[in-house]
């Protein structure tokens, strides 16, 4: 059974920073581009980065230079490195991958930025 399990949500202040983990499971994690979304009410979940298996990666405009998303195949984990956070950033974070053509979602984690 594939389930991805997202922590390290939480709240902080602008400038700050927090680090995301998605742990993997039932599929051969080292061979898929994993994802990170985002979504507030309202509005469409919203891509924020993805990592392929060959380590290569993109960002939305709105976080580069700010976020970074790595990930460890002996662990199957995938993380989001988020610095100089903004209270625009403040959202569900999602973990995802596409896995025998169907779009799979860990539970989301909280990332709320204020002061």
């Amino acid at each position: 059974q594939v389930q991805l399990v997202e922590s390290g949500g939480g709240m902080v202040q602008p400038g700050g920073s927090l680090t995301l983990s998605c742990a993997a499971s039932g599929f051969t994690f080292s061979s898929y581009t994993m994802k990170w979304y985002r979504q507030t009410p309202g509005k469409e979940r919203e891509l924020v980065a993805a990592i392929s298996s060959a380590d290569t990666t993109r960002y939305a405009d709105s976080v580069k230079g700010r976020f970074t998303i790595s990930r460890d195949n002996a662990k199957n984990t995938v993380y989001l490195q988020m610095n100089s956070l903004k209270p625009e950033d403040t959202a569900i974070y999602y973990c995802n991958v596409r896995y025998a053509l169907r779009d799979l979602w860990g539970q989301g984690t909280q990332v709320t930025v204020s002061s």
